[in-house]
Order: C-alpha cells, then structure tokens, then sequence
C-alpha cells in the first residue's frame, strides 16, 4: 500500500512524501527509521475490499506475537546460535504470516544482515520499539536477557488490553441484542396488532401510538433508513481517517468521562513500561521518548511527547517536560520520574509508575464490568417493561370495553 506522509526532520524543516509499506504501522515505522517525525500519514488510492478482508485475516495478532517471543526468549536463553533459534522458530510457528517472516528473517541473517536490521524490514509484525530494543542489544551484548524482556512485557500489555477490551465489548453486544428485539417488535409485532385496536375503536395510549407510527415507518421505508444510516457512517468513518478526525477521535478518549478513566491509565501504563524497558536497553532518552511516542496510538500523546523529547535534548528535565501537560500526565507520573532523575534509577521509577497505574487500570475494569452488568440489566429491563406496557395497557382496554 502506498502512504502520503507528512514530517519534520531532526532540523525541523518540513516535508511532504510518499512510502509503500504493508501496514500504516510499517509506514511509521519506515519513516521513524528515517528519523522523520511524524505530523500526518494516510493511505492513498483505492484499496479492493478483498485485499482488505485478506490483510485483515492474515494479520499477526497480538498474542501470536506474545509467543512467537517467548519462544524466541526460551532458546535464547538455551544459548542456541541465532540462525538456528530463527529455523526452530520458523518450523514451530503455525501462523504463515510469522512462518513466512521468520523464513526471511533467516535468509536476511545468512546475507549478512543483523538481527535487527533483518526485523526491520518485517515491520508490518515487530513494532519499532521491538526492533529498537534488538539493536540496542545488540551493541551491549545482552541480547537473551532483552528479549526475555520483550517478551514479558507483550505479555503483560496483552492481558491489559484483552480485558480493557472484554469490558468495552460487553455492552455493545448486549445493546445490539436489545436493538435487535425492539426492531423486530417495532417491524412484525406491532404491524399485526394494530387492525384489532382499530376495529375496536379503543383510544390508544400517547407513547402506543407513537411505538406503532414508528413501526409502520420502517416498515415501509426501512431501505431508505438503512441507506441513509450506511452513508452517514461512510461519512463518520471517513472523516475519522482524516488528520482532523484522527485528532478529534483520539482527544475525545482522553476527554469522556468513563472512556478517559481507563483509557489514560493504559496509555501511562504503556508509555511507562516502553519507556523503562528501552533505557533499560540502553537506548538514549531522547530517541526512547520519540520511539514511545510512536508506539502510542493517539496523536495527542505522540505530539506531546515529541515535544518533550525536543525539550529533553535542548537540556531541560524529563519531569519539567512532562510537568507541562498535567492534564495528560498527572503530577505523580511527573514527581516519581523527578525521584528517577536526582537519583539515577529513572528506569526502576518508571516501571513502579507501569506497575500503580497498570493496577488501576485493571481494578477500573473490574469495577467497570461489575457495573455495567447489573446497570444494563435494569436499564434493558425498564425498557422491555414500557415496550411491552404499550401493548397490554391497551390490550386491557380493550378487554374491558368487551366486559
């Protein structure tokens, strides 16, 4: 796929270009390798719906990755050569796509490449923190133990985000259910039912009425409501692919009141562990900074972070650059990291700083799910009551008028 790109380079001059990657993730990769800052990249021209619904099945989830790691990690650890930890991770693998990336990963060694170049170029599945840290490790010589770490540490994420995630999809799937029953109420039931209360000549309730007008609407224009609801979210989902709608997507996930509270907590999570874990591996601040701020996926904390590794490179402290946006990295994040500064154990403060606001972020989820459950339950069974008091209230009137 081919991406137009917008950056600043490390002068801060401006440029405009074009890059074939796999992914939007390997564009960004690609660029940041190229020691480009990243102001806006999007996908240009037309992509064939199935070469999509292909990219998709054949992705590289995260939990391949997780043990395609810790494979990688145990046969470091057994002190195999590289070559040959590569061949064994390309005979167990089942997934094709990583089978087919460790194979070229293995011909790449064998031609003289390093170990992280040859990642590099499989960026599409090795985030560029991953790649990073491999080249780091590679100058230091503490290969084994960093990939140990790359490996709890996508561990780690993985659990965090699959329950964030378990929380979110919970409701949706209980609201589309009840979405469903109401439209099928609205659509078959209510059709059937109106000639008896018009033969009768019973007076219906004010909100009967209303169900029963609006089940007669879709039942004969439900086409054009179903065109009209598909242009509007070919509308949203455009503009949100937009820079404007990127921006305003992601600052509204900082700004909701429910999204926000487990949101930011993961993003500090994610931001804190990176960080730790690539001046663990011995890469400087400023580029670790720049790297984490890529690896986040919101532009407002890319963009905030950028500017702090500019603010850490011309001499200022890490804890006063951060210090600057309170709103997106609370005072604590700010004075723990100050701690780490004054006395040189910046990466043991950033993983206690991983490790607070990873157990609020699971805490938040528990507490959100133990909510959503009964508070879903109450609210779908206060609406059945009035779906259905709309049918019987006039069923009993009728009855009545019978007696």
């Amino acid at each position: 796929m081919k991406y137009k790109y917008r950056a600043k380079t490390k002068e801060g001059e401006e440029q405009t270009g074009f890059v074939d990657a796999a992914n939007r993730d390997a564009a960004i990769t690609v660029l940041t390798g190229h020691e480009l800052f990243i102001l806006s990249i999007e996908e240009t021209g037309k992509v064939r719906w199935y070469d999509r619904v292909s990219s998709y099945f054949g992705r590289v989830k995260r939990k391949d990755l997780v043990i395609f790691a810790r494979q990688m990690a145990v046969l470091m650890e057994a002190q195999l050569p590289l070559t040959s930890v590569v061949k064994t991770l390309e005979n167990q693998t089942a997934h094709p796509g990583l089978k087919e990336a460790a194979l070229q990963i293995r011909e790449d060694i064998d031609a003289g490449l390093a170990f992280s170049q040859a990642l590099e170029r499989q960026s599409h599945i090795f985030p560029i923190y991953f790649v990073s840290m491999i080249r780091s490790a590679e100058v230091t010589g503490n290969l084994d133990k960093v990939i140990g770490f790359l490996a709890d540490y996508l561990e780690k994420e993985a659990a965090l985000v699959g329950k964030a995630r378990s929380a979110m999809i919970y409701p949706f799937i209980v609201i589309g259910l009840f979405a469903v029953v109401v439209i099928i109420m609205l659509t078959f039931v209510f059709p059937q039912i109106v000639p008896v209360f018009e033969q009768s000549g019973v007076k219906l309730p004010a909100f009967t009425s209303l169900l029963i007008g609006l089940g007669t609407f879709l039942s004969k224009w439900w086409i054009g409501v179903v065109l009209l609801l598909a242009i509007v979210a070919i509308v949203i989902l455009d503009y949100l692919k937009t820079p404007e709608g990127v921006a305003f997507k992601d600052d509204l996930k900082i700004r909701m009141p429910i999204v926000k509270r487990i949101y930011v907590p993961l993003t500090l999570t994610r931001f804190a562990s990176t960080t730790s874990m690539l001046l663990r591996g011995g890469v400087p601040i400023t580029q670790a900074i720049e790297i984490v701020g890529q690896t986040i996926d919101n532009v407002i904390y890319r963009d905030l972070l950028h500017q702090v590794a500019e603010d850490v490179s011309q001499g200022e402290h890490f804890a006063d650059a951060l210090g600057k946006a309170p709103r997106h990295f609370p005072p604590l994040v700010s004075q723990m990291i100050s701690v780490g500064e004054t006395t040189g154990r910046m990466d043991q403060m950033l993983i206690r700083i991983s490790d607070f606001y990873g157990k609020e972020a699971d805490t938040l989820v528990g507490n959100l799910v133990d909510l959503i459950q009964p508070v879903l339950m109450i609210g779908i069974g206060i609406m059945v009551a009035v779906l259905f008091a709309s049918i019987l209230l006039p069923l009993y009137q009728l009855t009545s008028s019978i007696q």
